[in-house]
């Protein structure tokens, strides 16, 4: 496109009348941008192509820079801008494993360009008709998969798991304080999670008005799961103090660990403590962003097992499906499509078991003049936060279509194969990585590394070591971290500082620190674990190396046991 056509600024939008000029336009630039990319990539590392410093003062020499242009560019230029941007951007090959960071799948992009192409809002059916179409569509779906009854159920999508919780959170105010919405939030309700939960929850504390100090943090069990008994103990003890339990997040699964919370023993004991008090239930929120993808296994034939899994990923299925299956008893519930869902950012699906619970946080039909409940038909979203919301239902209800329960099943259990392998392998040929959850089967797994005289983890876990000889194991795996860390471009792994809080035996309690393996790359394969585990074997023996020379210079005393 030369200056002269530019003069005509309509030349930069799509076509009014389907003319093929304008499409071949668009066409050009994505072929730039897909070729582009492409050039970029190297199956054999993590980042793309290209070399940036973002260290010290880059972002600072941005700012100093960056302006608009007085005239626009080419937009073959706009291209080239744009591909710029992607150099040196982490990319999902088969060493890409860390945390919950897809990969976009076609049809996931496919559903998201049909939205672009309208750009439909979906706060209201006559703005984005295609959008809440599909909104319905997959409220439906996956109301069946988490076991809703879709003709009861209800949902939107929304920015996060975030998004859900926060939703949660004022639909449970509501329940117990009908006027909070006019006349402010009561200071005597409280919500629970565990301590291995999101901490999307402090946000939504802060943000509705409660604050964090009413957010009880319950145990955890060893397989990072709530100890359901000692939410019974707090529930009671903010009864006695007059407090009013309003909700419980139970966390299915957890990011670190991959822990799932039992939602039937949550249940059972809010609802018991609740009738002895005489108050009702509170609400329960199954934060399912990331494992409830797994409730496509609650239908799956094991016995038969259609799908041919092997049998130690048979094993591991149906322990995770144990949980899973409880799903359908939390009163909301969530699915991060942009996680294992395969789709782009931001494409969340809220879910509430009784859609009749959105209208506790529903807008006045004249307190929503310009949209209000004039639709083509029942559909209404006055209950959501947001006001513009973007159709990312469509790209959720692509990817439905596209990969099918099967699919998901498949490329699920390909990350448990995976993960399988690589534990298999790492006690096998490095015993000095530390498999530190276990009991977690799924696509996660958390390790750590011990300096010589220290107690390991299941010592920790008892109880059995002091807050010292915690925190020096923990600086070491810190070190760990930055040493991989300073090779993502080979190997992209993750990490965490609060896996498990322990209590010590002086009497403390600390988290442990662990680095993490999680299989989130269709292209990560067994056969690629054994190069994987090697890299890692030598990374923990430098660092290992690195810590006890240096201990021997500052004459650190070896521990006792």
């Amino acid at each position: 496109m030369d200056r002269e056509s530019m003069t005509d600024i309509r030349q930069l939008f799509p076509s009014d009348d389907g003319n093929a000029e304008r499409r071949n336009v668009m066409l050009g630039l994505f072929e730039q941008l897909l070729k582009g990319t492409d050039a970029l990539k190297d199956p054999d590392a993590v980042y793309l192509k290209g070399s940036k410093d973002r260290s010290g003062s880059f972002y600072r020499d941005i700012l100093k820079t960056s302006s608009v242009p007085a005239q626009g560019m080419k937009m073959e230029e706009v291209g080239d801008k744009l591909l710029h941007l992607l150099h040196a951007h982490p990319y999902h090959t088969k060493y890409f494993l860390t945390n919950i960071l897809p990969m976009a799948s076609i049809p996931g992009i496919a559903g998201m360009l049909a939205a672009f192409m309208v750009n439909g809002n979906n706060l209201w059916d006559v703005y984005g008709p295609a959008g809440a179409e599909a909104e319905v569509n997959v409220i439906a779906m996956m109301s069946r998969v988490a076991g809703y009854d879709p003709l009861v159920s209800g949902g939107y999508t929304t920015w996060g798991g975030q998004g859900a919780i926060f939703t949660g959170l004022r639909m449970a105010i509501a329940k117990f304080a009908p006027e909070a919405k006019r006349r402010g939030v009561p200071d005597n309700l409280y919500a629970f999670c565990s301590e291995a939960a999101h901490y999307s929850l402090y946000k939504s504390m802060e943000a509705t008005g409660l604050g964090s100090d009413r957010l009880v943090r319950v145990r955890t069990l060893p397989d990072s799961s709530m100890d359901t008994a000692d939410l019974r103990r707090k529930l009671e003890q903010v009864i006695h103090k007059g407090g009013i339990p309003v909700y419980i997040v139970a966390t299915t699964s957890t990011t670190d660990a991959m822990g799932i919370d039992d939602v039937s023993s949550v249940r059972e004991t809010a609802q018991s403590v609740a009738a002895a008090h005489g108050l009702q239930r509170p609400h329960i929120h199954a934060d399912s962003a990331l494992g409830g993808f797994f409730a496509f296994f609650n239908d799956y034939d094991f016995e038969a097992n259609p799908l041919a899994f092997s049998a130690p990923v048979l094993e591991a299925l149906g322990a995770i499906r144990s949980r899973m299956i409880h799903l359908s008893l939390a009163d909301s519930l969530c699915f991060d499509f942009q996680k294992l869902g395969q789709t782009p950012y931001t494409t969340s699906l809220f879910l509430v078991k009784n859609a009749q619970d959105l209208n506790l946080v529903d807008l006045e039909p004249e307190e929503t003049p310009y949209v209000g409940h004039r639709g083509y038909g029942q559909y209404h979203t006055g209950y959501t936060l947001e006001c513009s919301r973007m159709a990312s239902s469509i790209s959720i209800y692509s990817a439905l279509l596209a990969f099918g329960a099967d699919g998901y099943r498949r490329l699920l259990a390909q990350f448990v194969e995976v993960n399988l392998a690589f534990r298999a392998e790492l006690a096998l040929r490095a015993p000095e990585l530390v498999v530190v959850n276990p009991a977690n089967p799924g696509i996660i797994t958390l390790f750590r590394i011990y300096p010589k005289d220290v107690p390991g983890f299941w010592e920790e876990v008892a109880g059995g070591c002091t807050l010292d000889q915690i925190r020096r194991t923990n600086e070491m795996n810190e070190r760990l971290f930055e040493a991989l860390g300073e090779g993502r471009d080979r190997m992209f792994f993750g990490d965490t500082k609060k896996h498990l809080v322990v209590k010590t035996k002086d009497g403390n309690q600390t988290a442990l620190y662990a680095s993490k393996l999680f299989v989130i790359s269709p292209y990560t394969q067994v056969e690629h674990v054994g190069e994987i585990v090697t890299y890692l074997k030598q990374v923990a023996a430098a660092v290992i190396a690195e810590y006890e020379a240096h201990s021997m210079k500052e004459g650190l005393v070896p521990l006792e046991t």
